[in-house]
């Protein structure tokens, strides 16, 4: 085992022969050897995961007892017992690679059942796509085309059209359908935990990570991730996405180890990413990494005659769900429906309707009324707005300061929030008072330092 011959050992030093050094290099002095030990005092030692030298100059991992050899009372010698522990080691070190893997494995898999439960609480029921004009067939059709492909998508439309359904779709179609759909509100990730978010962290990585915690790309992984308002990414962070894009590798924040994964990507803009490209706040390389396969979901003004499907397809949800009696529709509903342009696009169709049917009278459903209150709250706080606006210009004669203007629109949006009591999606969300997105606003709102969740009513 050693390869050594009895010459190499007779009347020689043993350990300077097999245990002169340790493992890392350092010299093994004589009088802290084991063997050499029981010798001395005449007490049996065990050498737990030692290493013993080859007289090629190779080594390996030994376990061994020496054990005194006690004639007439004197200590004459010592028996040593050792094996090799290589094969042992080497099953061990496999063993604590697979529990890691299934540690990590558990992990994974517990918090992707946290994360799939919450968006079955949290996911809009009404997926499926519906309507047969033109544009909705031409949708379908890219759907089929692209969702058997692992190409990314990239699909364009106002808030409110649909967009997440169409992802769906495209997931749900593919050769990934069995692994999770992932999705990720861009508009609504602080900058400053963008990469925890997107790539996890381990525990003790910042103050408050209190246990490991995987990301969105990790548990996506096999899988397709939905990066819903791309447009809203800081430029700082965009390039920590390319990487990920690119390579398929990642590091949670607090470690060192490569982590590699396989998802593909889905993203969904109200923004011109060409126009952002081209003011510099969006990176071109990876708007042509996304903008493999574009789809626009058209505005639901753009679609009107699919509004007696909808209206359909909702009310027998809505009666259903809220166990609501089935109430129908005349013709004359529909065409009132057919009027309206609908800037809150098919969200805000899918509330009016839920808004009639609880608030039908006999069974009668009035569309007229609701429409009209809307516009008339709009134009209300569109008047307030330009008021506010009037007033501060009034102050300083027609002129105001960059500053200024940061402190009106801190005012003026800390109005909105106040009014609509916090909420901003919605007919009654501060979104809609102010005649923008959502997720525009929530952006707007942070980089303002206005935190809506605490404002005092």
């Amino acid at each position: 085992m050693l390869g050594l011959q009895p010459e190499d050992v007779l009347s020689n030093n043993i350990h300077q022969i097999h245990h002169h050094t340790h493992e890392n290099g350092e010299h093994y002095p004589v009088e802290e050897c084991p063997i050499y030990a029981a010798v001395n005092d005449g007490i049996v030692y065990e050498g737990i995961q030692e290493i013993f030298w080859r007289r090629d100059g190779s080594y390996f991992p030994v376990e061994f007892t020496s054990t005194p050899v006690i004639r007439d009372g004197e200590i004459i010698g010592a028996v040593v017992v050792f094996r090799d522990i290589t094969d042992r080691l080497n099953t061990e070190k496999q063993l604590t690679h697979a529990l890691e893997e299934l540690q990590d494995l558990k992990s994974r898999l517990e918090q992707q059942n946290e994360y799939l439960q919450e968006e079955i609480l949290q996911e809009n029921k009404y997926h499926e796509i519906v309507g047969n004009s033109a544009s909705i067939l031409q949708i379908i059709e890219k759907i089929n085309v692209v969702a058997p492909t692992d190409a990314n998508v990239m699909i364009y439309g106002d808030s409110g059209t649909g967009k997440e359904l169409i992802a769906r779709a495209i997931h749900q179609s593919s050769h990934r359908k069995q692994q999770p759909l992932i999705r990720v509100n861009c508009a609504a990730i602080p900058s400053e935990l963008f990469e925890s978010e997107f790539f996890g962290h381990v525990k003790g990585a910042f103050t408050g990570a209190v246990r490991d915690r995987v990301g969105r790309f990790e548990l996506a992984d096999q899988g397709t991730l939905f990066l819903d308002e791309i447009g809203e990414i800081q430029p700082e962070q965009q390039s920590k996405l390319l990487r990920v894009l690119q390579e398929g590798t990642f590091e949670r924040v607090g470690e060192e180890k490569t982590r590699h994964v396989n998802v593909r990507i889905i993203a969904a803009t109200n923004r011109n990413l060409k126009e952002e490209v081209k003011h510099k706040r969006f990176r071109e390389d990876l708007y042509f990494r996304l903008n493999v396969f574009p789809i626009y979901a058209p505005a639901l003004r753009e679609r009107k005659e699919d509004i007696p499907l909808l209206v359909t397809h909702f009310t027998k949800l809505i009666c259903d769900s809220r166990k609501i009696n089935y109430l129908p529709f005349s013709q004359k509903h529909i065409l009132e429906l057919q009027q309206y342009d609908w800037p809150g696009n098919i969200r805000e169709l899918q509330n009016v309707i839920e808004r009639a049917l609880i608030t039908a009278k006999q069974g009668v459903v009035s569309f007229t009324y609701l429409l009209e209150q809307d516009q008339q709250l709009s134009q209300k706080l569109s008047k307030i707005s330009r008021q506010n606006i009037h007033n501060e210009l009034q102050k300083t004669e027609g002129v105001l300061t960059i500053e200024q203007l940061k402190e009106l629109e801190i005012k003026n949006f800390s109005i909105a929030v106040k009014q609509s009591k916090g909420k901003i999606f919605g007919d009654d969300g501060a979104a809609k008072l102010l005649g923008i997105n959502p997720t525009t606003l929530i952006s707007r709102l942070k980089k303002l330092g206005i935190d809506y969740k605490s404002v005092i009513f």
